[in-house]
């Protein structure tokens, strides 16, 4: 319980600054920092569904394995994962041609949407912010509406390396923002992960590594726990104002 209101402090501080609320209760915002500087006992295990509740005012709801809306989406986006790894396996790919693997990400998305998106009753679109703008960064990647039901679900793809699946390396992140939100709907929320092999070299073009997908796990995120990581930042704008300037030169 403890654990559970000092998370739903931090986030309704979080939330309320990010809104542009600066005038926040002092008493809690007093008792920020300390909660921050003592994440390891306080701020980690905070259920996901309860961040995007207190974030958002929107349920995140469990996938349902005996619910026939359920059983559809997820046959689809099956349907849609296997013959994405198909496409993006293919030697003339254009993920081939690409040395990072962050930037293949997006080419699994942009499949996703379109594989998802043609099956018949799902629509599939990229999720519009609270202002109903279309915004790629940010969680969650994908919408997708059972169009008999209406109902919605969230679908997040992820890119990880064979032997990283326990690692403890950040891989996931939601920023508290009430402007940019993406999640405007009760839903089921679903992380799709593929994974990849090391890049291998190509005996044909020496030089130019294979990017080979070897298996996708879809995860149902209702019970998904997350942590807060605790960060102050500033730009070059906010350092080098002419105020606070005592010396400069040019090394003359």
């Amino acid at each position: 319980m403890v654990r559970r209101s000092a998370a739903l402090i931090v986030i309704a501080v979080l939330s309320r600054l990010a809104s542009g609320q600066t005038a926040a209760p002092k008493p809690a915002v007093d008792q920020l920092i300390p909660w921050l500087l003592d994440e390891d006992r306080q701020l980690r295990g905070v259920p996901f569904s309860e961040v995007i509740a207190d974030i958002t005012g929107k349920r995140v709801i469990a996938f349902d394995p005996k619910n026939e809306v359920d059983q559809r989406v997820v046959k689809g986006i099956s349907a849609a994962c296997d013959e994405t790894m198909k496409r993006l396996n293919a030697p003339d790919s254009p993920i081939q041609k690409i040395g990072r693997i962050n930037e293949v990400s997006s080419h699994f998305e942009d499949t996703l949407r379109e594989l998802i998106g043609s099956t018949a009753g799902l629509q599939c679109e990229l999720p519009r912010t609270a202002e109903n703008k279309v915004q790629r960064s940010g969680y969650p990647d994908l919408r997708i509406v059972d169009v008999a039901s209406n109902r919605v679900f969230y679908l997040d793809p992820k890119l990880y390396a064979v032997g990283s699946r326990d690692s403890s390396f950040r891989t996931f992140y939601f920023e508290p923002k009430v402007a940019t939100n993406k999640v405007r709907d009760d839903a089921v929320h679903f992380i799709i992960g593929f994974e990849h092999q090391p890049r291998e070299k190509n005996t044909a073009s020496p030089g130019i590594g294979i990017w080979t997908f070897t298996r996708w796990d879809l995860v149902d995120l209702s019970d998904f726990k997350v942590k807060l990581k605790a960060e102050f930042q500033g730009s070059n704008h906010d350092m080098y104002r002419p105020a606070a300037i005592v010396a400069s030169g040019k090394g003359d």
